[in-house]
């Protein structure tokens, strides 16, 4: 079991233990190293291989914690047993929550302890339960709330314990009609808290989204949520901190989906971060007899990265493999043209930004153009400009890269002054 120190947002984490130690199910490997970091829990029994640098799904090499698993799942001691949270006190939620290690299980891996705590709690109005899960081929949350709903609620009510002023709302998209009524069911007589259906509609699930829809706020990417008064926090985060504040459990496993048209057996799971991609797609029965592989992507096709090897771990921020059998991008570059101004992109865009115009001027270095011209920095990277796109332009990666490079020169030139 390989666990990266890189598993969020923020810092990377701080080893606790060295090689030849042994570990326990849940116990704490490493240490957040600052307030914008997390703690990372072991998920299975075992000794401890090594300290070393390992690849991860983007093919970098980062320090990782490396455990020999004896197949025991031996656990710590101190969580597993239900405690009556009635009265907990807000620095204990936030305390729990924090020795748990959650992040964002929506693909952001944002530390939630930092999220929990904006810098006035009266001024939230919305603590919004992202349900909606848009990205195709992905349904794990869909999963969870079918089958976790009570639960979800119970993480729900803790967090809107933190916010007076706050109504919760679950927003679900309307094609999941039984999550919608298991949700609604265990939101029953609880007050503060609704279920919202919400029209299924790439990017519905999107953070800034969500908030435009259910807030009816619209904002600028250089200001957070708690900004204009909403916390989003992903379904799966939800039932993470109910088992953290009410079991005192940390997160290690959590809910993933295995699809795409090249899986024999695809399915919803719940995963041990630390296990191999290729571990899961075995034990899942593997691919399709005379498919062959031909694009793996770590989350759903538009949003997913793509991977050189399944053999590298799964972290706690990851909710999903999708295996084809054709590559679309290859596709695509063979079909690709100059672009036709034909502004279907401009039009699908859920920001209202002019994909052609920020292609341009990526293309051509104007990257202050790019950025305090055509706000490119403002792009959620959905995909849904390369994906409408009849000239097929690999737009969404062009922004991607684009983004990288200006922020990449932020970084150098705050190094600098320094």
């Amino acid at each position: 079991m390989v666990y990266p120190l890189s598993q969020h947002i923020g810092k990377p984490a701080k080893p606790i233990v060295k090689k030849g130690d042994p570990v326990l199910v849940g116990q704490r490997i490493a240490e957040a190293d600052g307030f914008v970091s997390a703690h990372i829990a072991c998920s299975c029994s075992g000794t401890v291989k090594a300290v070393e640098k390992r690849r991860t799904l983007t093919g970098a090499m980062l320090d990782c914690i490396v455990v020999d698993n004896d197949g025991q799942y031996n656990r710590a001691q101190g969580f597993g047993e239900r405690e009556d949270v009635t009265g907990i006190s807000r620095e204990e939620i936030l305390r729990r929550v924090q020795d748990a290690g959650i992040v964002g299980l929506g693909g952001a891996g944002f530390p939630t302890h930092v999220k929990l705590q904006p810098k006035d709690p009266s001024a939230i109005r919305y603590v919004i339960a992202n349900g909606a899960e848009c990205e195709p081929y992905l349904t794990c949350n869909d999963q969870l709330m079918r089958t976790r709903a009570e639960a979800i609620i119970e993480g729900l009510e803790l967090v809107l314990s933190l916010f007076e002023n706050a109504e919760g709302v679950i927003a679900i998209e309307d094609n999941k009609p039984v999550a919608i009524a298991a949700m609604k069911q265990a939101a029953e007589g609880k007050k503060r808290i609704s279920v919202r259906a919400l029209k299924t509609k790439y990017p519905e699930g999107g953070e800034r989204t969500l908030i435009k829809v259910i807030a009816g706020v619209d904002y600028p990417a250089k200001l957070l949520p708690a900004d204009v008064g909403c916390i989003v926090s992903n379904v799966g985060s939800l039932y993470a901190i109910q088992r953290a504040v009410v079991y005192r459990e940390p997160l290690f496993s959590h809910v993933f989906t295995l699809s795409g048209d090249a899986v024999k057996n695809p399915g919803n799971f719940i995963v041990r971060d630390g296990t191999r991609f290729s571990e899961l797609l075995e034990a899942a029965g593997g691919l399709k007899e005379g498919v062959t592989l031909k694009k793996a992507l770590a989350g759903g096709p538009m949003m997913g990265i793509a991977m050189s090897s399944l053999d590298v771990p799964i972290m706690k921020m990851n909710n999903g493999l999708t295996l084809m059998s054709e590559d679309p991008e290859e596709v695509a570059e063979r079909q690709m043209t100059s672009c036709l101004r034909c502004g279907r992109c401009s039009t699908v865009c859920p920001i209202g930004l002019i994909p052609q115009l920020m292609a341009d001027a990526a293309t051509v270095g104007d990257l202050e153009r790019y950025e305090k011209k055509l706000y490119g920095l403002e792009c959620v990277q959905c995909g849904s400009c390369t994906y409408i796109c009849p000239a097929k332009r690999p737009l969404m990666q062009t922004f991607k890269q684009t983004k990288a490079e200006i922020l990449a020169r932020k970084r150098a030139e705050a190094g600098g002054k320094k």
